[in-house]
């Protein structure tokens, strides 16, 4: 009998033992099946992105010619210019002030669109949304009219008010301000439509809960709907940064980088180093001088991300 019940055990320790070898032969197959099926896109990445990064690296330490290797020359140059000091403050001052700008503005047309009934959102959605649809440098072409110092309607309509001209494009300040404007006016839809599928997602018994506590409108907002949108907020702000600040077509068709080079941002002045003065690898350089003000704002950001999902956890 004892005899019986140590082979039965044997015999079910085996089947048991099979069907986990089993398990985990299923197991790597899958593995192995996904890792083969994602390897169009990995070709796709390393294609468009992982090799033009390399690419542009090994560009910016190369000579004018790129014939000789000068290490980190090109990146000396540049810090030695005072040109590319004002195209640093420019790009940190159009991107920052601009992101801002979008996230208030879209978080508040969110929270307007939000309270209006859902049989009449559809409308305002698809009117709110046509400046981020329009292609931006056709858009831009509209506004470079409006600013133009010989016939701006901007400055007809001041003028009704009896405001003196402003000098929108000649002055590197105004300069700076239109830039931004129509920057705002083109991305401030994208946080809208963001931040209103984050405020559709919030549930309603939250608020309820908040009404019965006594909680006003301002302590709603602040404990309730800022706190669950948090991770949007900061994916959000965080796409648009990174956007912002490799923006090329505004400045280049509103401003062409002028007046004296005062509304350069990273992007258009690597093009007018580059492409136009023919200094390629130069040109490189001053491209990935925005890398790594742009990967210390992503850590901190995901970093704010993952710990939020830890504690909601």
């Amino acid at each position: 009998m004892a005899a019986d019940g140590t082979i039965a055990v044997r015999d079910a320790a085996e089947i048991t033992g099979g069907r986990a070898n089993s398990l985990q032969r299923f197991a790597r197959r899958r593995s192995t099946i996904a890792f083969v099926m994602t390897l169009p896109l990995l070709a796709v990445i390393v294609g468009l992105v992982a090799y033009p990064a390399l690419f542009g690296i090994y560009l910016s330490m190369l000579n004018r010619r790129m014939t000789e290797f000068v290490g980190f020359l090109n990146y000396e140059i540049l810090i030695e210019s005072e040109t590319f000091w004002n195209v640093f403050f420019q790009s940190c001052f159009f991107a920052i002030t601009a992101v801002l700008l979008k996230a208030l503005i879209g978080f508040w047309l969110a929270h307007m669109l939000h309270h209006i009934p859902n049989n009449k959102q559809r409308k305002w959605r698809g009117m709110l949304l046509v400046p981020w649809v329009i292609p931006p440098a056709l858009s831009t072409l509209g506004w470079w009219w409006m600013f133009d110092p010989s016939y701006s309607s901007i400055n007809w309509l001041l003028s009704i008010v009896s405001v003196p001209e402003v000098p929108w494009l000649g002055h590197h300040w105004w300069a700076r301000i239109a830039i931004i404007m129509v920057n705002v006016w083109i991305g401030a839809p994208f946080f809208m439509i963001m931040y209103l599928a984050a405020l559709k997602s919030v549930p309603e018994q939250l608020y309820e809960a908040a009404a019965i506590d006594g909680a006003t409108s301002w302590q709603r907002l602040r404990y309730v709907t800022l706190p669950m949108m948090a991770n949007i907020i900061s994916i959000t702000v965080l796409f648009s940064l990174i956007v912002t600040f490799a923006n090329y077509d505004i400045v280049r068709v509103l401003t062409n980088g002028g007046p004296r080079d005062l509304t350069h941002v990273f992007a258009s002045y690597a093009f007018q180093v580059g492409i136009l003065s023919g200094n390629i690898p130069r040109g490189a350089a001053v491209s990935l001088f925005m890398l790594p003000f742009l990967a210390v704002c992503a850590f901190f950001v995901l970093r704010g991300v993952v710990r939020r999902n830890k504690e909601q956890m």
